[in-house]
């Protein structure tokens, strides 16, 4: 569908909407739009990357198809996203990745073959099926300035593409007026976040997989996201470690960076596998398809890191290391790749979409 059209069609819905209002109490997305008599396009972008999907409303609504309102908030707030996402992005000529999840698996994979070309390139096959018992193992595979530098170069990129579009998306979306609050807004919406508020379909939880609502989509997230929090915190401190206190990895199974790796890595595997297993469960009549194909793309690359993050602690004293190792570091540059223009950038405007929500509402918790 056209943009212009597809914006014409979520604000018909949120008409409908807004004179029924019998979905209120599900997410922050219906006290929002009963601020609103008129929709403007940013009004839409807002309402929609504010929705969590829970789909709550769908199940409850009278005037899903097949009747004549062919009400479906879900769905055409997803595609809007979905175009949220492609317009905002940076540079524009990538948002076209957004509508093809497909190009974003091939990236992956591009990522991957270049990482283990460059190790085989650099240290050769017998570095990488060699036992590497020594302090700085993994330098041994692959040299630290190939693991840093382009690291260090497309998380930038990555940084740099997310900032332009929040700022694009604020600038489109934010109201005026509220300056004041804005301290505690940003901290409600910190909370909001971390506490995965919308997420519970206006109490019992997600309508997800399907009409029965159920706290598992919430407990996976959670999952993700925490042990993406806690394999990021093992990072910074290995780079401690290494850099200010002189201590090469790998380290010992019970120091701090093994310990929170494992446990961020087992909790994201966890999520990701139940996540995907919803998935495939989910009903497809509130779903947009794009959304759904950038939902796999993201989940599966991230699983894969996880996966083979825990498969290198694993065999770290064995012969299988080195390979172990190069193909983690190919699915972990894979994600730096594709993060600018995948289901990664939904923490960018979600977030934002919740500071706006605190400001109009005076950031009451």
């Amino acid at each position: 569908m056209p943009e212009g059209d597809l914006f014409q069609e979520a604000e018909r819905q949120l008409v409908v909407c807004n004179a029924c209002r019998y979905c209120e109490g599900y997410c922050a997305v219906f006290p929002a739009l009963e601020l609103r008599q008129t929709f403007t396009r940013g009004d839409i972008t807002y309402l929609a990357n504010l929705c969590h999907d829970c789909r709550a409303c769908y199940y409850a609504c009278m005037y899903t198809p097949p009747h004549e309102f062919a009400v479906n908030i879900p769905k055409v707030l997803s595609e809007v996203r979905q175009a949220s996402y492609r317009r905002d992005t940076w540079p524009p000529a990538f948002g076209g990745v957004f509508t093809t999840p497909r190009t974003a698996l091939w990236v992956a994979a591009a990522a991957v073959a270049a990482v283990v070309g460059l190790a085989v390139w650099l240290s050769g096959l017998t570095r990488l099926f060699g036992l590497h018992p020594e302090p700085g193992a993994f330098y041994q595979v692959v040299p630290y300035w190939a693991m840093v530098a382009p690291g260090l170069a497309m998380f930038c990129w990555w940084l740099g593409v997310w900032v332009a579009g929040g700022v694009r998306f604020w600038r489109e979306t934010a109201c005026d007026g509220h300056a004041a609050a804005a301290p505690r807004a940003v901290a409600v919406a910190v909370r909001d976040a971390l506490s995965m508020r919308w997420l519970r379909g206006g109490g019992p939880g997600c309508a997800y997989p399907g009409e029965r609502p159920s706290r598992g989509r919430g407990i996976l997230h959670a999952f993700v996201f925490y042990g993406f929090l806690a394999a990021l915190a093992s990072t910074v401190l290995a780079a401690i470690y290494q850099d200010l206190l002189d201590r090469m990895p790998p380290y010992p199974l019970m120091s701090a960076p093994v310990v929170l790796g494992t446990l961020g890595g087992a909790a994201m595997l966890g999520g990701t596998a139940g996540m995907l297993i919803a998935k495939v469960r989910s009903d497809r009549a509130p779903a947009a398809d794009a959304m759904a194909g950038m939902d796999y793309a993201f989940v599966v690359t991230l699983g894969l890191a996880s996966m083979s993050g825990l498969l290198t602690l694993a065999l770290r004293a064995t012969h299988a290391m080195g390979l172990t190792l190069v193909v983690h570091l190919g699915v972990v540059a894979a994600l730096f790749a594709t993060a600018p223009y995948g289901k990664f950038v939904h923490a960018v405007y979600r977030f934002l979409a919740l500071v706006r929500y605190r400001l109009e509402r005076g950031a009451e918790g």
